[in-house]
């Protein structure tokens, strides 16, 4: 009951961040403010849950990770994003209707989605921040894991800043660094980090709280990730369809000739 209380004061803060995003967008008429606050939203939760259980000096094993890493996913996505107007995704939603519809409807079908979401991936924050004990040698493998997956996803997303930074390079596709061996090496970190944080849960006797972990790994390769961005570089990047024939979706290896 303890556990499920707090699974719900999560909830609840991770639903007001993101009423309060939507908010802004609506004056800013930007719905993809809600991409720059995902991470962040991961960072309230789980100090909600710490909080909660009173901050606990075993909660620093999933803190700190999850400090790091939401608030480095949220600035990054604020300094990529920012001057360039609303996502053509969200663009897109908005065709056929008005202004009071669509901020109806990104309310809940956005903005709420995502507030859920977060809550509910989120699981393995809450098993360590209220766990009785940690096993440390597992909880050191997922830090490690974490570590690898962070560090690779940070490259990899700073790799194709520099790039899409140069104006000769417009409109080129990316194949370079890390991007030579795998057409989406961020994902491939963010997946790894979210290994991590499975392992991590594992490592405190939430169990239960793995099936989320995978949740995410399934939403970036199925949903909102790979399979989503694979259609549109398709369609829309010149020399895509060559660059895919000789590199690896998501694990890293060789290139083909």
């Amino acid at each position: 009951m303890e556990t499920l209380m707090a699974f719900l004061w999560g909830l609840l803060a991770s639903m007001g961040l993101m009423t309060l995003v939507w908010a802004g967008s609506v004056w800013r008429h930007d719905a993809s403010l809600v991409d720059r606050y995902w991470g962040l939203g991961f960072v309230v939760v789980t100090l909600v849950w710490w909080g909660l259980a009173g901050w606990p000096s075993q909660g620093l094993w999933i803190a700190i990770p999850v400090l790091v890493w939401g608030l480095r996913l949220s600035l990054f996505i604020t300094w990529r994003n920012w001057g360039h107007g609303e996502d053509g995704r969200y663009t897109d939603m908005r065709e056929g209707l008005s202004d009071r519809a669509f901020a109806a409807r990104s309310l809940v079908t956005i903005f709420w989605l995502q507030g859920a979401l977060v809550a509910v991936i989120g699981l393995p924050m809450l098993a360590v921040t209220n766990a009785a004990s940690i096993w440390w040698p597992l909880a050191a493998l997922g830090v490690a894991v974490w570590v690898l997956g962070t560090l690779y996803e940070s490259v990899a997303d700073a790799q194709m800043a520099r790039f899409r930074g140069d104006p000769a390079r417009r409109g080129k596709v990316m194949d370079q660094g890390l991007w030579r061996y795998s057409r989406h090496p961020n994902y491939f970190g963010e997946i790894v980090v979210w290994v991590g944080y499975g392992l991590l849960a594992l490592a405190a006797g939430g169990w239960w709280a793995v099936p989320s972990a995978i949740l995410m790994i399934v939403l970036i390769l199925r949903v909102s990730g790979v399979t989503l961005l694979e259609k549109r570089l398709h369609a829309s990047r010149p020399g895509y369809a060559d660059y895919a024939r000789r590199t690896n979706t998501l694990i890293p290896g060789p290139p083909r000739s």
